[in-house]
């Protein structure tokens, strides 16, 4: 894919991201701390996915979603830190047109299949809490898989449409991208075209993208309290909100990075701060992730464990 050229012939065929400090002495440890960060992600979220798969009592529907969950965090990551640890290493920061756009289609695409993915373990634990006698019906393998799937579809439009809009933008100076990866609220400000419809775009998608999901998450959410406050034993209260709180604080973390990054176009200069933030959606949530859902589930820890000492399941 290629820039369109405009009528005075001056066309930008790459991109000069600045990446997160941009004096050459540091880039040394910038290099070291993101590999161990992508290392230590990739890993983490390995783990769990090897853990659910050989864990007889993690062949449920939470866990089937989380373990997708987790192949997406590593794509997530993927997608941004290997790219630019190689420029770090050769000292090069520039990216093609055609890879940028390329780089922001798959985050794009990832990050939606996140977003539904959250949805549908909120949907599980709905039926889980609330609807206890039809579960098994409700959440079959099946329908499971359809979740997946319309997670990926959903997803995929989105990633398409705000590509294809991105690509008939026209750059023609400057190129640089105060940044460390292709992301739209970035390109919308070296665009020398109108970005109003692609911002307005981004909005009204955005709301079913995000705004649908948040709504869907927060209504499962109130009907499981209610659920569980009308719970006698106190035992079983504090069972039943420990399975959810990993799940809601993954939610906020997620969607309040996501909320911060684009639905506020116009209103303030992009900064440094975005540069955080992008951390946040890269790296930190794909590397929280292995370890909110593992941190207070027993039946997980112990499927790590096993996966790590190479120990089988007991029959």
């Amino acid at each position: 894919m290629q820039p369109k050229p405009r009528a005075n012939g001056t066309t930008i065929t790459e991109f000069i991201l600045l990446g997160l400090v941009e004096t050459p002495e540091l880039w040394p440890l910038v290099f070291i701390l993101f590999l161990l960060a992508y290392m230590t992600t990739v890993g983490g979220n390995l783990s769990i996915l090897a853990a659910v798969l050989v864990e007889p009592k993690l062949h449920t529907p939470m866990y089937f979603f989380l373990g997708n969950l987790s192949v997406m965090d590593v794509g997530c990551i993927s997608v941004t830190i290997p790219s630019m640890l190689v420029r770090l290493l050769v000292h090069k920061r520039t990216i093609p047109y055609g890879d940028c756009l390329t780089q922001l289609f798959f985050f794009h695409l990832l990050v939606g299949v996140d977003c539904f993915l959250l949805t549908a373990m909120a949907y599980d634990r709905f039926l889980a809490i609330c609807r206890p006698l039809t579960y098994s019906t409700r959440m079959n393998h099946t329908i499971q898989r359809i979740l997946v799937a319309t997670s990926w579809a959903c997803a995929f439009s989105n990633a398409l449409t705000h590509t294809v809009a991105i690509s008939t933008l026209h750059f023609c100076g400057p190129n640089v991208i105060n940044h460390f990866y292709c992301d739209l609220p970035q390109l919308f400000q070296l665009s020398c075209s109108s970005t109003q419809l692609n911002e307005l775009l981004l909005f009204g998608v955005g709301f079913i993208m995000a705004g649908t999901p948040m709504a869907l998450i927060f209504t499962s959410y109130m009907h499981v309290a209610a659920a569980v406050l009308r719970i006698r034993s106190a035992e079983g209260r504090k069972k039943a909100f420990s399975t959810c709180s990993s799940h809601l604080t993954v939610v906020a973390i997620f969607y309040g990075a996501g909320i911060f990054n684009y639905m506020r176009l116009g209103s303030t200069k992009l900064s440094d701060k975005d540069k955080a933030i992008g951390i946040f959606n890269t790296v930190i949530n794909p590397m929280l992730n292995p370890l909110i859902y593992s941190l207070r589930n027993p039946d997980v820890q112990a499927a790590l464990w096993r996966v790590l000492t190479g120990r089988r399941p007991a029959a």
